[in-house]
This record gives structure tokens, sequence and C-alpha cells, in this order.
């Protein structure tokens, strides 16, 4: 049996390659592209983002990042955002009074956290529900938080038959949302790649949910990441 397979969305973000490194600690083979054909074929997506939430969509925007994240969910395909690219997920951003559209996967709005040390830069716990599989068995960790701005609220409505959202909150200043898992889209304010080994751990718990893992012999796309 092959690990499965992991693409990090390769489109202009900071921190990829130590996005990838962690994944590949975590069990994944991992490849660094913007190729619509592997991004729909790998077990797994991952969206890392740093800086401002305007700049991450107008770099989203050179690979058609939105299609690609699309194509993958309106396919069940799993994806996982990483700190901006986590916030891009929701409709909007609101920077320095610029507000600028995101993805809109979810409802809500990105906003400043209202604290008094900004950014919140340094480790935090969080407050993970029972039923998160991102938190198994690491729920009282801590985990490596960089940035100034977050979902602060919840809105969207799941009704039956689709199961509700794991929703993990942690405060700083104010409460605002750590992590979602959402179906096959999951996201985390902080960095995995950054939180040491419950870092690793969380991203074991999410590529052990992928499913993906195939027989040896069986196609599938290359697993060298290209630099």
């Amino acid at each position: 049996m092959t690990s499965p397979f992991v693409v990090v969305l390769d489109y202009g973000s900071g921190n990829v390659h130590s996005a990838a490194k962690a994944l590949e600690e975590a069990g994944a083979r991992v490849e660094l592209t913007a190729d619509r054909d592997k991004v729909f074929r790998a077990d797994g997506l991952v969206v890392p983002g740093v800086g401002a939430f305007s700049a991450v969509m107008d770099q989203l925007a050179t690979v058609n990042g939105a299609a690609l994240i699309d194509q993958r969910l309106a396919g069940g395909r799993p994806v996982l955002g990483i700190c901006v690219g986590m916030q891009v997920l929701f409709e909007q951003g609101v920077e320095r009074g610029v507000q600028t559209d995101g993805l809109g996967q979810w409802p809500g709005t990105v906003r400043e956290l209202a604290a008094p040390v900004l950014p919140h830069m340094g480790w935090n716990t969080v407050d993970a529900p029972a039923d998160s599989v991102l938190f198994a068995g690491i729920g009282d960790e801590r985990f490596y938080f960089v940035h100034s701005y977050a979902a602060q609220e919840w809105t969207l409505d799941v009704v039956p038959p689709y199961p509700p959202p794991a929703l993990t909150w942690t405060e700083h200043g104010t409460r605002f949302l750590a992590a979602v898992e959402n179906g096959p889209l999951s996201a985390t304010q902080f960095h995995p790649e950054k939180s040491g080994k419950p870092g690793i751990r969380l991203l074991e718990n999410w590529i052990a949910s992928l499913g993906g893992t195939r027989a040896a012999g069986t196609e599938h796309p290359n697993s060298t990441e290209q630099k």
C-alpha cells in the first residue's frame, strides 16, 4: 500500500515548503503544484497562506485557485486551508478599511481581532469539540498562531441529513475560530507546520481521514515536490 498523495497548492504563498515538509513528516506523499489534473486527482489538497487577505486572493487568481478548490469540493474531495488559506474561504475580508471578496465557501467576514496586542503571535490553547477529527487525541495541546485577523462568528446553517460542522474556538482579546471541519472542507487559523508534535499529529489525523490510500502499482500522480 502507498501513502495518501497530497498537493500543496502552488500559487506564490511564502510558507509552502514548510507545509510540504510537515505533511511528508506526517506520512503523506507531497507535491507542490497548481496543475489542474493533479490538484483534482490528489487524495488531499492543502491551501496555505500568509500575508494580507487581498494579496492571497490576487495570488490565487493567477492559478485559477477558486475554480480548482470548487472543483474538488464539488466532487467531495478533501481540502485543508491554513492561516490566510482559512480566512479566504469566507465571503469577505476587511483589512485596514479595505473590503475584499473571498472564495465564499462559508458565509461571514474576516475582521481584525479586538485585542490589546496584535498580531496574535505565539502558542495558544483551543476549545475543540469531542467529535473533532483533526484534534483527536490532541485537544489539550497548544498550537502556534501568527495573525491579526480571523473569523469571529459562524453563521452557516447546516441542516440534516448533512452533519453539523465541528467548530474549534480560541481567544485572543476576543473569541475566534481556530479551526473548522465542514464535510470535505477543513481549515486551521494556526500553523500546524509550526506547531511541533501536536501540529504533525493534527496533519496525521487529517491524512488518515482522506481515505485515498492506493495499492502499489496503480496509477497515481508523481510525488516529487517541485521546487
